[in-house]
């Protein structure tokens, strides 16, 4: 998402799924001839630990692959920029994007087609169905490679529970719970008690997975045509709960024009109880925004007794810019493998990428929902126990339920497009008390029905 919409939240995931080792495996595949410079995204915003932690495995990627140069470019896809750097040509040559971009980037050819160097790869063949084919053209072809995949959370601030005196072990398993402990947070506290990301593209992505945990779609398609699903009860709930916590309880703060940035800063500072984003979001908290660890809590979004109920998930795809000659997409390709893809599936590459991380004391462990299988991810933390510097019992509400609730992927059509449309009925509602919710919804239907039928 923006900034951090799916993917920001997606982005930052990368962040925490930063690298592997190389590998004798690495150095083998298709070895581009004479000295190769590659481009390669890197967060923008790091402390020095994270930066350290980031050219060391450049270090160890180059001496593997001598003939390969590579060069850090600060990078993070945000929504309002994204598109004037991919047609200014202004991108590195390895960068990542949201699962919602991957089918529309193949189609229009403006990522280069690596499927060929992605089919050798050892492990091309184990990616979880749902999510190998975000990155892959319709004839099945992977042109992007999944390097992360998340479900919502609800994370919220161990601190302000305490100090509104609830029990920060117990955090709320219903929206009425939410609400309830934000109107306590603020009373107490005087801090946000609940806060909502409303801006580039966020407003949608968060409201979309609030719909979902209600039990609705966004959008409902039968063969080629898809139909706009926006104006319903699901949707109008999810508003209603954020106009009545707002004018009601006065429990959101007063800032209402969140970016993901800016809604992580104000988290990390402790000015905001809980708030809704990927689960994988430690990562990014931590190392761009000198999160405390001893404040962080998360769980699983509270679910509807609904059979539809379910949680938002996306993730990111690692591309190559169709800008870069063929030697450059085949070292991006190496680089790809070594540094997203190894730790998840080799031992030797897990344990080197998990030591090399925590000696720069960044974060190692934070909870991420598996690009491969569930076995497979259980096995990697296996791998790097010794390593995990994170506060796992306080993610336990999360971790403990993650995989036992049903996931549901994103919006397909026109996903971003949509998410913009709902981003000013998501202010409307939290910066004006008379916002007519179901006028501001059956005009957001329309306009998104507009943009699928010409889509």
């Amino acid at each position: 998402m923006k900034s951090f919409t799916p993917v920001a939240i997606a982005v930052a995931l990368a962040a925490s799924l930063t690298a592997c080792s190389g590998s004798d495996d690495s150095a083998d595949q298709s070895t581009p001839s004479g000295p190769v410079t590659v481009k390669v995204a890197r967060d923008p915003g790091l402390d020095k630990g994270a930066i350290a932690a980031f050219d060391e495995r450049v270090a160890q990627f180059e001496k593997a692959n001598q003939n390969i140069d590579i060069v850090p470019q600060e990078y993070n896809w945000t929504a309002t920029t994204f598109t004037a750097q991919l047609a200014g040509g202004t991108l590195p040559d390895v960068f990542t994007v949201p699962f919602t971009d991957g089918r529309g980037l193949i189609e229009r050819k403006q990522i280069a087609d690596i499927s060929g160097q992605v089919a050798s790869l050892p492990y091309a063949g184990k990616f979880s169905p749902n999510v190998a084919k975000a990155g892959q053209a319709a004839d099945g072809k992977m042109w992007a490679v999944p390097i992360a995949a998340y479900g919502q959370a609800l994370h919220y601030n161990r601190t302000l529970f305490k100090q509104a005196g609830l029990d920060a072990d117990a955090p709320p398993t219903s929206w009425d719970e939410v609400r309830t402990a934000a109107k306590q947070i603020a009373e107490k506290t005087g801090k946000a008690g609940y806060a909502q990301l409303t801006t580039d593209n966020t407003g949608g992505w968060i409201l979309t997975t609030l719909d979902y945990a209600l039990g609705g779609r966004a959008e409902k398609i039968d063969g080629s045509t898809a139909t706009a699903e926006l104006d319903t009860p699901q949707m109008t709930e999810a508003l209603q709960l954020l106009k009545t916590m707002r004018w009601d309880d006065n429990s959101m703060g007063s800032n209402f024009l969140y970016d993901w940035g800016g809604i992580n800063q104000a988290f990390a500072a402790g000015q905001i109880g809980m708030y809704v984003s990927g689960g994988g979001n430690y990562g990014s908290l931590f190392t761009q925004n000198a999160l405390k660890p001893a404040d962080y809590g998360v769980t699983v979004v509270p679910l509807a007794d609904n059979p539809e109920a379910g949680v938002l998930g996306g993730g990111t795809l690692a591309t190559v810019s169709a800008k870069s000659n063929e030697s450059v997409q085949a070292a991006a390709v190496k680089w790809i493998d070594f540094y997203y893809m190894q730790k998840l599936t080799d031992q030797a590459s897990a344990v080197l990428d998990a030591k090399t991380t925590a000696a720069s004391k960044q974060p190692v462990g934070a909870p991420q929902l598996p690009v491969f299988d569930k076995a497979t991810y259980d096995e990697s933390l296996k791998w790097v126990a010794e390593y995990v510097n994170v506060p796992l019992a306080q993610m336990k509400p999360y971790t403990d339920k993650m995989f036992d609730q049903p996931l549901v992927t994103e919006p397909t059509r026109s996903t971003q497009e949509v998410y913009k449309i709902l981003d000013p009925v998501v202010q409307s509602v939290l910066t004006k008390k008379d916002a007519d919710i179901a006028d501001l919804l059956k005009k957001a239907d329309a306009e998104a029905q507009t943009l699928l039928d010409r889509n």
